[in-house]
């Protein structure tokens, strides 16, 4: 029996299962062409950041630091570091930088990244639910097609296997779907999860960096002029 035949015989179960599975694999591949894109962006971006704000921040332009992470709005990176540079300059309005200043920049770091990690995290739930539980769905369409194919032998009393190979093949077909939707699913799940990991210690160094340069800026103006 060839798969277009099995998918002609079967049951109305059995249909609605493989037409719930197309469904998830369908969203799941949504997911993972538009997080691959995501993360590309995301990453080449911000190698192109990074140097250039930290350059910025060496010869002391904060303005220039905010206007590159405008640029580069893609960049995990940016969208952190913004929130920090603009904090920091919003409170910037004397020669002296105080302790409360820093705290607010510390702050507005911590929202923005949690922000961007929801952001990145977008769907990476859904693909981890459908890696999870389409087998399940598949075996449930195999175990009410064997029911199926046993009550089938049960009316048919003294027949062989002849009369459920067809059932039972059929109900196993929902099985390999439900295979063929998960793998795919768990491993781009666990590749697109490692990504976020990795993006998150980018963001936690970036923006100790950026804290690290903000505590040196106030050492540097409160030093006697003669030890700057």
């Amino acid at each position: 029996m060839s798969l277009r035949e099995l998918f002609t015989h079967m049951g109305p179960t059995a249909i609605t299962v493989v037409v719930v599975m197309f469904m998830m694999s369908a969203w799941s591949i949504g997911v993972m062409i538009d997080r691959w894109i995501a993360f590309s962006a995301s990453r080449k971006q911000s190698r192109l950041f990074a140097p250039a704000v930290a350059g910025a921040l060496r010869e002391g332009n904060l303005n220039e630091a905010v206007l590159l992470a405008s640029r580069y709005k893609k960049s995990h990176l940016a969208k952190v570091l913004v929130a920090g540079l603009q904090e920091f300059r919003a409170h910037d309005n004397s020669t002296l930088i105080s302790g409360s200043q820093i705290e607010a920049s510390k702050r507005a770091l911590n929202r923005s990244q949690a922000i961007v990690q929801a952001e990145l995290d977008r769907g990476l739930s859904g693909l981890a639910t459908i890696g999870s539980t389409a087998p399940f769905v598949g075996l449930f369409g195999t175990v009410v097609g064997i029911i199926d194919a046993f009550h089938s032998i049960l009316l048919n009393k003294g027949a062989g296997m002849d009369v459920v190979a067809g059932g039972i093949s059929e109900a196993l077909v929902t099985t390999a779907i439900g295979l063929f939707v998960a793998v795919p699913a768990v491993w781009m799940y666990n590749y697109f999860n490692t990504r976020v990991r990795t993006f998150n210690i980018e963001m936690e160094n970036s923006s100790s960096e950026l804290l690290d340069y903000f505590l040196k800026q106030a050492d540097t103006a409160t030093a006697p002029a003669s030890l700057r």
